[in-house]
């Protein structure tokens, strides 16, 4: 990378995480490009726009837009923020458009997203698990909404850099979004913080699919309630087989944070209702599988994913 100039930073899959990312570091100062399908001539022409709780209501008219990766500038930063279901297919991508020494980003929902990409992409490169905490949808093309949050941590995960590099690595990456007024962390244990993000999501993303119902819904509601409750537990103790201590108070704190968001819909759900793939190996049999390694059932997430799997099917 030359150290003459800010990285370059790709975005590959700049729905409403990848546009709203994306935006934030160019208003820092970053050369940011974009690499787009259905959003491209939207976003080529009208930039992007994001309607904010937090930020207000911003406009980047001009924008770096690319349609096609083999006219895109090679990239120092590759921020992975599209859905995992497409992962296999975009690794060859991902290899185009990355600079040498170049630093891949999932910033994904799910578990076990790094080790099934990781052997598709150049030994080169390195790659980084990003866990978003962020309450944000696409509301048409070219344009994001944005409720809450913001937050992005970082972990390193593999590449040809050992733990003392790989943690300066996720530091440098860390303090591009610090710069861009958002909050981040280094993530001393990628895979256990993964368990920790699936605790919320593998409750709330499959029940407001099956009960149509958006996080306020969910909340109020005294059996959702309670099962919400059940599948939090069932998690932390998958978690906990996997090796992956998790804190006991989790539940609790989770609820009561959930209590406080906006009247939310989760990204399986917007998935779902656009008739795109559901995020189901990612977010449901990944873990299950790794569970069942370790000797730990998930009764009421296997149910779970049986019924997205059936609705899936339809």
């Amino acid at each position: 990378m030359n150290e003459q100039r800010q990285p370059r930073i790709g975005i590959i899959g700049a729905g409403a995480v990848g546009g709203f990312y994306g935006f934030m570091l160019a208003q820092a100062g970053f050369e940011v490009h974009y690499l787009l399908r259905s959003d491209y001539e939207a976003v080529n022409r009208h930039g992007l726009r994001i309607s904010s709780a937090v930020h207000g209501e911003l406009h980047q008219p001009q924008v770096h837009a690319w349609y096609d990766p083999a006219s895109m500038p090679l990239c120092d930063w590759v921020l992975v923020a599209a859905k995992t279901t497409s992962n296999i297919a975009l690794a060859p991508i991902i290899n185009q458009v990355a600079a040498a020494d170049a630093k891949v980003v999932l910033l994904q929902n799910g578990f076990g997203i790094e080790d099934q990409i990781r052997p598709l992409l150049d030994e080169r490169l390195h790659l980084l698990g990003g866990l978003c905490f962020i309450y944000v949808h696409r509301s048409a093309p070219g344009v994001i909404k944005h409720q809450a949050q913001g937050g992005v941590n970082l972990g390193y995960h593999s590449g040809p850099a050992d733990d003392e590099q790989g943690h300066a690595i996720a530091q440098q990456g860390v303090s591009f979004f610090q710069q861009a007024g958002l909050d981040s962390k280094v993530l001393k244990v990628l895979e256990q913080a993964r368990w920790q993000k699936l605790v919320w999501n593998i409750p709330y993303n499959g029940l407001s699919v099956l009960l149509n119902s958006d996080i306020e819904q969910l909340m109020s509601e005294a059996h959702s309630r309670e099962l919400i409750t059940q599948l939090m537990d069932e998690t932390i103790a998958a978690a906990q087989a996997c090796g992956y201590a998790l804190p006991d108070t989790m539940v609790q704190a989770l609820l009561k944070y959930t209590d406080a968001m906006p009247a939310y819909f989760p990204s399986m759900y917007h998935d779902f209702a656009q008739k795109r793939p559901m995020e189901l190996q990612a977010i449901y049999h990944a873990p299950l599988a790794a569970a069942q390694a370790a000797g730990c059932s998930m009764p009421k997430t296997s149910m779970l994913v049986q019924t997205l799997e059936y609705l899936s099917a339809q």
